[in-house]
């Protein structure tokens, strides 16, 4: 099964997404359905996605669940909680249908160390007890926090999004590359081989420059931690759909088959629990 690790959808007729604050947003400044990623899927032999919030948002979560529930493609949602939430056990006692993880926009906290709060750690430990995954949306800026919440937390699945983003745009190497394998020493995180083509230049990146962050990730997790997403339709900034995957392709060339049937399908359905 190929699977698409993180996508996204939203409809802006229901909520702002906050995160969209400037005209650099303006080319995906519209209302995103599944109808509109399923020819994508399609014509690349995508079987099944991971669909993943955008918005701190209970309603979303929900919304998003619903699509999870009707026809297509979408086989799990990573949805928002409020980790800080003393109720949130009770909330998450019993998770609902369609359910494998939460995510917070870690990155956009002032606090660098939020990942180490007390009510935060509580939050996080509840997830665990209820055996969802927690998505990491963290910078380089974020990542010393992120590796002390996976050591602290071995019980709990963790996911790196966007390989923690770092500045490709700039060549930027350090202090990333090496926050990323320590990182990656730790056995209960895996990483998502997505969101760097817009980390890049926009409108000049070109595949060499991409590719040694994209190999970075796969020497320090392993293909057996490493998942393609495609961040589509964020991805749309910078690449279309089809370029995404040919990147990912690119960087996974050298690994055997069955390391690349992990990367596109089989690390995601594992750590997930997502299946045909």
């Amino acid at each position: 099964m190929r699977i698409d690790a993180h996508h996204h959808l939203w409809d802006l007729t229901r909520r702002d997404q906050p995160w969209m604050d400037g005209p650099w947003a303006d080319p995906i400044r519209r209302s995103y359905a599944l109808s509109d990623l399923a020819p994508q899927l399609t014509a690349h032999g995508v079987d099944g996605t991971v669909l993943v919030q955008s918005s701190s948002s209970y309603e979303e979560t929900a919304e998003l669940l619903a699509v999870a529930a009707g026809e297509g493609p979408v086989r799990g949602v990573v949805g928002w909680a409020d980790l800080t939430d003393a109720g949130l056990p009770d909330t998450l006692a019993k998770p609902p249908a369609g359910l494998v993880g939460i995510r917070h926009q870690v990155q956009d906290e002032p606090d660098p160390d939020w990942l180490g709060r007390p009510d935060v750690r509580r939050g996080l430990g509840a997830l665990a007890a209820v055996g969802l995954v927690y998505d990491l949306l963290v910078t380089p800026r974020e990542l010393p926090a992120a590796q002390r919440a996976v050591a602290d937390l071995p019980e709990l699945a963790f996911v790196l999004d966007h390989a923690a983003k770092p500045a490709v745009a700039h060549g930027d190497w350090q202090p990333w590359a090496d926050a990323v394998a320590a990182l990656g020493r730790l056995p209960n995180v895996s990483c998502k081989l997505s969101g760097l083509v817009t980390e890049a230049d926009w409108t000049a990146w070109r595949p060499q420059q991409i590719l040694p962050y994209a190999r970075h990730v796969l020497d320090v997790f392993g293909p057996d931690r490493v998942m393609f997403g495609s961040d589509w339709p964020v991805c749309t900034l910078a690449a279309d759909y089809e370029d995404v995957l040919a990147l990912a392709e690119s960087a996974t060339g050298h690994l055997t088959a069955g390391e690349r049937a992990a990367v596109f399908g089989e690390t995601a359905g594992r750590v997930y629990g997502i299946g045909a």
